[in-house]
């Protein structure tokens, strides 16, 4: 059975604490203790946190030395934005006929009086 990439990387983003990493590491590399330090929780959670991500595709782990720095991949979110945008201009379309419809009753208004 072929892996839904779009769905696991959904399943993976709708965690807030994950997204809470996500974030962090858009600013650079961290250690899995400089990503925990914000939560109350366990490095062994943190660590859960991470191989949900990892298995997403959104980050990777490297190696230097004692350092396993992790790594945003952003490049895993391409399948979300490219799915989003179909949508971004569905609404677009909306929102601008709504603008034209209103400036029309607008119009109609000044020209009633």
């Amino acid at each position: 059975m072929p892996v839904d990439q779009l769905s696991t990387t959904f399943s993976a983003l709708a965690d807030p604490t994950r997204r809470a990493i996500l974030a962090r590491l858009a600013e650079g590399e961290a250690s899995v203790t400089d990503l925990a330090q914000p939560f109350a929780m366990s490095l062994p959670a943190v660590s859960k946190h991470l191989k949900v991500l990892e298995h997403a595709g959104l980050i990777e782990r490297g190696r230097h030395a004692q350092w396993r720095p992790c790594r945003l991949r952003a490049e895993a979110l391409r399948e979300v934005a490219d799915w989003t945008e179909g949508y971004r201009q569905f609404w677009e379309a909306r929102f601008d006929r709504l603008d034209e419809y209103l400036q029309r009753v607008q119009e109609q208004k000044g020209t009633d009086r």
